[in-house]
């Protein structure tokens, strides 16, 4: 094949520090739609943004110039320093360290972005340490649960 043609479709999750519920509805819109606008300057398109207050989803198509944790380390370090600027109020802000990117074929796009957009549904019957649990058991994804919780 002589040109390039990539669809790399990603499921991004993160929490903020110590899973505290720093993203109240006053300051998640505007969080949710900073988030979307890091990667559309990484050269990446948003499909859906949502999450609780204490963790995001992102579901979103990334540059194949980029790595992923390049991609993530971005995402964060830019969307902490602006919620300090905007958000002075929360000024011990911050995400874990860590973070859990899955791919998603375009087959299941749909799927994944109605999950994302259904966010406060899920989350009345599965906490969020099930949710990532369940992810890490759907992907096939090895872990010690003693070293997944900072």
């Amino acid at each position: 094949m002589s040109q390039t043609h990539c669809n790399l479709i990603y499921h991004l999750v993160f929490s903020t520090k110590e899973r505290r519920p720093y993203l109240t509805p006053d300051v998640s819109k505007d969080v949710h739609r900073y988030l979307a606008g890091v990667v559309k300057g990484l050269d990446g398109i948003p499909l859906i943004v949502n999450g609780m207050e204490d963790h995001v989803h992102l579901l979103v198509k990334l540059n194949q110039n980029h790595k992923i944790k390049d991609v993530l380390r971005e995402i964060k370090a830019n969307t902490s320093g602006w919620i300090h600027r905007e958000f002075p109020t929360i000024g011990d802000f911050a995400w874990q360290a860590g973070y859990g990117a899955f791919t998603v074929s375009a087959s299941q796009k749909d799927t994944v972005q109605a999950y994302v957009e259904n966010q406060e549904a899920h989350h009345h019957v599965r906490s969020f340490k099930e949710e990532c649990l369940a992810l890490l058991k759907a992907h096939d994804i090895e872990y010690d649960e003693r070293y997944i919780w900072d």
